[in-house]
């Protein structure tokens, strides 16, 4: 094993010292706390608050992560994001619903993961997040075959030439190819760093009927 010098990665720590968490004060249902912590994290004015590391199951049967961005959050507890459904994920999703995420806000000392079951979000919320991203962006989505394999930059740089000249004039529509998720935790865990990694860590689990089951895991 390779011996790294000192002041290097083993020698990098934090001590957190920022917050608690005390099911006295906790509420009784997750996405109120989830909601809290995200608030934090804009106030303090934390780099992309709602980057999301999102893992399905990939189709070579390993696990398959990478970052996404949380675009809304709906009454029922869902989190919503938006894609390519022809790129890896989409396909891993197509194939097995299952998956998790985590959110970490590491100057605050936050850490939220939660599994659950994705589904499509309806066309129409599809289309009205579309409409009001930027131009740029609508592009990039007709320009980008996502996941693809590719001959190099420039067939980016040719493709995107080609949809501006297409669209020209013109409002942007939404590729067919392209719309947004939910995933529906059933299961959501809060972490918050502590002194000496004792670590408050809640977790809430969906019980049948709906409500929630708060409860304390050692660190």
């Amino acid at each position: 094993m390779m011996d790294f010098p000192p002041n290097t990665l083993r020698d990098l720590r934090v001590s957190y010292e920022l917050d608690q968490l005390t099911e006295d004060k906790l509420p009784a249902e997750p996405l109120a706390l989830f909601q809290a912590w995200l608030q934090d994290a804009l106030s303090h004015q934390l780099p992309e608050p709602n980057a999301m590391t999102l893992a399905t199951h990939g189709l070579d049967g390993f696990p398959s992560a990478r970052t996404v961005l949380l675009k809304g959050l709906d009454a029922e507890g869902g989190f919503h994001f938006f894609t390519n459904y022809d790129s890896r994920k989409g396909a891993e999703i197509a194939a097995d619903a299952r998956a998790s995420a985590v959110f970490l806000w590491t100057q605050r000392h936050h850490q939220v993961s939660l599994k659950g079951i994705i589904e499509k979000l309806p066309r129409a919320e599809a289309e009205a997040y579309f409409s009001v991203r930027p131009r740029g962006h609508q592009l990039g989505a007709w320009v980008s075959e996502q996941s693809r394999v590719i001959p190099g930059r420039e067939w980016l740089e040719e493709r995107r030439h080609e949809m501006e000249a297409r669209f020209a004039g013109t409002e942007i529509p939404c590729p067919p190819n392209w719309g947004g998720y939910r995933l529906l935790p059933h299961e959501l865990e809060f972490w918050q760093g502590r002194v000496s990694r004792l670590h408050d860590r809640i977790r809430y689990r969906r019980r049948e009927d709906g409500s929630w089951c708060m409860e304390r895991l050692s660190p």
